[in-house]
């Protein structure tokens, strides 16, 4: 994986830069590599780096986020979302302006929002056979409101570090036989941030964030499949630039594991467990649905895994009228500890399924020999 490069380094600046030193780079670089302008091999994504760079250290906010935290000051900052925050009329004038308005016109919705946050919640399956409520607790990272994301106290800022002179880098250099090698680590001091907070924020502890929890409603619709995704508006993060607004909360449906019942988008699938003389002689058996119980009735000779169908009894179709079926998937028990009257019908059956395969064979024994007699006279 290749580490993002240093936002001051990829504009040519340091970070005393002032505004219109951070414009005028931007400028020059982004003329340079335009890839409209410029054909070579990885100029498009050189200008998206030099366009984020430029839409972060050109942001008081995202700047000081950037300068106390480094990339994790960020984190909630997709870099697609930056871009459309960059006014090119102005930069660039009448000339260079609709060049770069138009490469950037597909992230002008992404930059209006913040992130869209995504749960997965399990639903009961009685929940989703009626329809109703469901709350969930949701936890989103915000920007500190005391200290405005700096993660200073008020009346301070970050400050500087002196080791690596806000670089967030030291270098250890050696010589050997003419040769100088050079060894970049993140300073220790600061861990690459390139500022130290002496005095930290008290509410969110240095860190410029805050971790919040909410309770959210969502309503389930009756019958809502395995993967639907139930979008609640403004209920994700907040936006990362001006008056964006938050992003969408996006609830991902899953059926909770249920005892009894298996689900197969609107069908339920039950297992029910009869002695071997009920499948042999038929019997009526109750079976619990997600209403009530039902009487299925078990056909005689009935075997091992036959599937009975209760009509109607299973879930609500999310797309048309009606409801699913219900599936009864029957298993036999054959016992495994006979009581001797139990061991005695067994064996009288046996007996008498023997005798019946004894006679039908003598009964063709019989009629081959009389066939062959027949062709002999």
């Amino acid at each position: 994986m290749v580490a993002k490069r240093d936002y001051y380094e990829i504009l040519g600046i340091s970070k005393q830069a002032d505004e219109k030193q951070i414009k005028d780079a931007f400028r020059d670089l982004a003329m340079r590599y335009h890839p409209d302008r410029n054909k070579e091999p990885g100029a498009e994504e050189r200008f998206k780096e030099i366009a984020e760079a430029y839409a972060i250290l050109s942001d008081p906010d995202k700047k000081r986020q950037y300068d106390a935290h480094g990339f994790e000051g960020l984190s909630d900052f997709r870099p697609d979302d930056l871009f459309g925050g960059i006014n090119f009329d102005e930069i660039f004038g009448d000339f260079g302006g609709p060049l770069f308005e138009h490469f950037f016109d597909r992230y002008r919705y992404q930059r209006r929002r913040g992130k869209d946050i995504e749960i997965l919640v399990e639903v009961p399956l009685s929940k989703i056979m009626t329809g109703g409520s469901e709350n969930i607790n949701l936890k989103r990272k915000e920007s500190c409101d005391l200290c405005h994301g700096s993660g200073a106290a008020a009346g301070s800022g970050p400050k500087t570090c002196d080791l690596c002179q806000g670089t967030g880098q030291t270098v250890a250099s050696h010589t050997t036989h003419n040769m100088v090698f050079q060894q970049i680590r993140p300073c220790s001091k600061c861990h690459g941030k390139g500022s130290i907070i002496e005095n930290p924020c008290s509410q969110c502890s240095g860190m410029g964030f805050i971790n919040r929890e909410k309770g959210i409603e969502v309503l389930i619709p009756p019958g809502v499949e395995d993967g639907t995704v139930l979008r609640i508006a403004k209920q994700g993060r907040e936006g990362p630039i001006g008056n964006g607004g938050p992003g969408d909360l996006l609830v991902i449906i899953q059926t909770k594991k249920d005892p009894n019942f298996q689900r197969l988008g609107p069908d339920l699938f039950y297992s029910a467990t009869i002695p071997v003389y009920d499948a042999v002689l038929g019997t009526k058996i109750q079976i619990p649905t997600l209403n009530d119980d039902v009487i299925v009735k078990v056909p005689s000779g009935t075997q091992a895994q036959t599937s009975l169908r209760v009509k109607g009894k299973g879930l609500p179709k999310s797309h048309s009228s009606g409801h699913g079926d219900l599936y009864v998937t029957i298993d036999i028990q054959i016992p495994e500890h006979l009581k001797s009257r139990e061991k005695e019908l067994f064996e009288e059956l046996r007996a008498v399924n023997l005798d019946q395969s004894s006679s039908k064979t003598s009964w063709f024994a019989r009629l081959r020999n009389n066939h062959t007699k027949a062709k002999s006279g």
